[in-house]
């Protein structure tokens, strides 16, 4: 992975941290909407990883492979993704 894995890994621990936060909550029978707003801070910053992620291999996989004259594999995977974040 050529992303910045620090990075991405305290933005995937504050994810962790978010939805055990979210657990907590449900447990003690928190008020929905509070509940749902945490959700969605965690599905943001999930997000935001994935993006962080996906700029990471158009700049060094994909970028590379085109290089190479070998794209058509990973436009494809582009694409595919593309197509999944697409239906969200």
């Amino acid at each position: 992975m050529m992303a910045d894995r620090d990075k991405i890994t305290r933005m995937l621990k504050t994810a962790r941290g978010q939805i055990d936060g979210v657990l907590n909550m449900i447990e003690e029978d928190r008020y929905c909407i509070d509940i749902s707003n945490q959700i969605q801070a965690a599905q943001a910053i999930l997000g935001k990883a994935n993006a962080e992620v996906l700029k990471a291999h158009v700049h060094h996989c994909v970028r590379a492979a085109v290089a190479q004259g070998d794209a058509a594999e990973k436009l494809d995977e582009i694409s595919l993704i593309l197509e999944k974040l697409a239906k969200k």
